[in-house]
């Protein structure tokens, strides 16, 4: 085989509500003020023992039942989340176990916002090894767990959940090249440091980043994949602000495609914000089958990953 796809999705969110109303009777804040920031009205938060990889879990299932494979040819698993609580045993295994998989390698990776982007490119590149033939991909984070809910600069920004996605081994490939890095300058932008965290960011910092360095390094993942930014079907950035979404698909000059704006119902749930938002724009068919799609994700490190795929 020399390459992988993306065969399903799925995704799973808390179902408590937590609107911009509802936060401006816990901090001083008001929805007109943050709307008109961040771009968000409401977001989804996990129940106090709903944990990670209960949300994982059953982002998976739903993916792996969408893909009609058997769980038992699963043979690679990797979990993207940055609040994980246990050091061991990690997400990855939990699920499996979950799932009642075989015996697949597990493991979990921590690159906060970007995690999902580089999870893909490692299943994807253990495909393309001949390491694995069958890859659940997953982002999750519960990051109610880690948020300060007295900070209005940060709290109003989060939400909890979990995407997942399958991929199989493929003649064709329909997974582009990953264009990955980081920012060592930036590195503390964004925090969740020692044992009770919590959640800081330099808003700031990220945002001027964002805006300015993004569209250059989006084009160089369409340049990888062979694609021209018109000919993209959609695109699926990390969602974290509505206002550096919008002008990142302008000036990359994506103007055929379908671009995410699920930030606006979910707020920033950090690895797992591509998964969900992809997953949805699948299951309401909004991009065609086949379409080329633009991931990218960026944020603690400072890190950022993104590629090209086929939608399922």
């Amino acid at each position: 085989m020399t390459g992988s796809r993306v065969v399903a999705l799925g995704h799973y969110q808390p179902e408590r509500v937590l609107t911009n109303d509802e936060l401006a009777t816990m901090v001083e804040t008001n929805d007109e003020w943050i709307q008109s920031r961040v771009g968000i009205r409401e977001r989804r938060i996990a129940a106090p023992d709903e944990q990670v990889d209960e949300m994982a879990w059953r982002a998976a299932d739903k993916a792996v039942a969408n893909a009609g494979l058997d769980k038992a040819e699963i043979d690679y698993i990797v979990v993207a989340t940055c609040t994980a609580i246990d050091r061991s045993p990690n997400i990855a295994a939990r699920v499996a176990a979950r799932m009642g998989l075989g015996n697949p390698a597990a493991i979990d990776l921590n690159t906060a916002c970007s995690g999902f982007a580089y999870a893909l490119a490692t299943a994807d590149q253990a495909i393309r090894a001949g390491a694995a033939s069958k890859a659940l991909v997953i982002g999750v984070e519960k990051l109610s767990d880690w948020t300060d809910w007295t900070d209005r600069t940060t709290c109003v920004l989060i939400g909890d959940g979990a995407g997942a996605a399958v991929l199989v081994a493929s003649d064709e490939p329909e997974i582009g090249p990953v264009v990955w890095g980081s920012v060592p300058e930036m590195s503390d932008a964004v925090r969740i440091e020692g044992r009770e965290g919590p959640f800081q960011q330099e808003g700031l910092s990220v945002f001027r980043w964002a805006t300015t360095q993004l569209p250059e390094i989006a084009q160089q993942v369409c340049e990888k994949a062979g694609l021209k930014p018109e000919e993209l079907g959609g695109v699926v950035l990390h969602q974290a602000n509505l206002r550096i979404i919008e002008p990142l698909a302008k000036r990359l000059g994506a103007v055929n495609a379908v671009v995410a704006k699920d930030v606006v119902e979910s707020g920033n749930t950090s690895a797992a914000s591509i998964p969900i938002a992809l997953s949805k724009l699948v299951e309401k068919r909004e991009i065609p089958s086949g379409a080329p799609v633009l991931l990218f994700g960026f944020g603690g490190g400072l890190s950022y990953a993104g590629q090209v795929i086929r939608c399922p």
